[in-house]
């Protein structure tokens, strides 16, 4: 139950005249006691909140920074309209800041027997899953004095996943790998180290790939056609320890490495590689294996969608012997990490032959803008010491890489904006070498 505004302000108007003509408890009771026989039939005529049936349907999944809809479908078995005031409740990263009250509260009327729809929008500024609170309904009178007040649990889950901003650079990626295959419109030769088939000659044609042995057995010159390895194996492996939460451009190192780890997996999958997916910092934060070209992409979104940075120190022995165990033949790694020294020397580097010994792995890590700029900054005392500081975290950065790759590691260090792209193209060459 609750007193609306009218009523109060009823209540005020109405002591304006007892205060002037009849001031005294025979006035005020006069007053009140007619205010309160109005709520008192007001309340009795309001449809009743409990018997209201709500139900939700809707969108069950959305990228981030992307709008869902969800609908409430509200029934009224009563003989009394339903006018009613309705708030959806919903966990603030649901929406945008300041716009709860235009996205959650509702103004519905439904007449007796018969039901209405309402749509909330969210807009969720956080990956995760995000669970629906109580739907709180308030049921006014004919009057609008008072009201009945009742709230309703209906359960439902919106599941945000990540946004895969880097798919633009998809059919870019995905058309060298055409001239990887060789089927362009131009006359290439496929690259890679599959034997793929013949063909006849034609003018434009490397002559190293001439089949002599076929040429003999027929009239004309054949030569072969060459296409990258296929049916690989690519284990993804997110570092989701603490340095994973460091934050570059106002967002987490994990969503830049989960946005590359997305576009390389994409791809990868479209040239018949198989692709898993492990995020680890001192256990199994999610493992995804042995689906099909089909269903990668989506089984990744989905278990990257539950992914957050874990505030403690990544367990490099388990991360190394958990991805042996992931990949039981030759597999490319694709470690998505830092290249912070104290990490990689302490950590990476003792148990990385391990890794190296068996498979070819790639490294790839985020790097902070602000430090490049930060490089370049002149003008006074203050940024001569701040281009000092970032020139030295950017040798040790230098350095760090050098020593991975002097374990055979190809090593990708760029900005969020262009880790992505990068790693597609460090996959690509790495396919078009042979070397998976």
């Amino acid at each position: 139950m609750a007193l609306t505004g009218r009523a109060a302000l009823l209540a005020a108007l109405g002591s304006v005249p007892v205060g002037v003509l009849e001031p005294g408890w025979t006035g005020i009771l006069a007053v009140n006691g007619s205010l309160a026989l109005a709520c008192a039939c007001d309340y009795a005529l309001a449809a009743p909140v409990r018997r209201l049936r709500v139900t939700r349907s809707g969108d069950t999944s959305v990228r981030l920074g992307d709008s869902a809809d969800i609908t409430l479908t509200i029934t009224n078995p009563s003989r009394r309209r339903l006018r009613a005031r309705l708030r959806d409740a919903w966990p603030p990263s649901s929406r945008q800041p300041g716009t709860e009250t235009e996205a959650a509260r509702h103004q519905l009327t439904v007449p007796p027997g018969e039901r209405r729809r309402v749509t909330t929008r969210l807009r969720p500024t956080r990956r995760g899953d995000h669970h629906a609170d109580r739907v709180t309904i308030r049921s006014y009178g004919p009057l609008g004095l008072f009201a009945r007040q009742s709230a309703h649990r209906v359960p439902w889950t919106v599941r945000v996943l990540p946004p895969f901003t880097s798919r633009k650079h998809l059919p870019s990626k995905l058309a060298r790998l055409r001239e990887l295959d060789g089927r362009t419109s131009v006359l290439t030769r496929g690259e890679g180290t599959e034997f793929d088939s013949l063909r006849e000659y034609v003018p434009g044609d490397d002559t190293r790939t001439i089949d002599w042995r076929a040429t003999a057995r027929q009239s004309a010159v054949a030569v072969r056609t060459w296409r990258p390895e296929r049916d690989r194996h690519i284990l993804l492996v997110l570092d989701t320890g603490r340095t994973s939460a460091g934050r570059v451009d106002d967002a987490p190192r994990l969503d830049a490495s989960l946005d590359a780890a997305l576009l390389l997996a994409a791809l990868a999958s479209r040239a018949g590689d198989r692709v898993a997916l492990l995020a680890y910092d001192r256990r199994v934060r999610a493992l995804v294996q042995g689906r099909s070209a089909g269903d990668v992409l989506p089984s990744l979104v989905n278990a990257m969608a539950m992914l957050e940075p874990e505030l403690v120190e990544t367990d490099a022995r388990g991360l190394t012997a958990t991805a042996l165990r992931t990949a039981p033949r030759r597999s490319l790694i694709v470690l998505l990490t830092t290249l912070d020294a104290a990490p990689v020397e302490q950590g990476l580097l003792p148990v990385l032959p391990q890794l190296t010994r068996r498979h070819t792995v790639l490294i790839a890590s985020v790097a902070d803008p602000h430090i490049a700029r930060m490089a370049q900054a002149r003008g006074d005392a203050e940024a001569v010491y701040e281009a000092a500081a970032a020139a030295q975290a950017q040798s040790e950065r230098r350095r760090t890489a050098e020593q991975l790759r002097r374990h055979g590691v190809t090593v990708v260090d760029a900005t969020p904006e262009e880790l992505a792209p990068a790693l597609a193209d460090a996959y690509l060459a790495l396919k078009a070498a042979g070397r998976l």
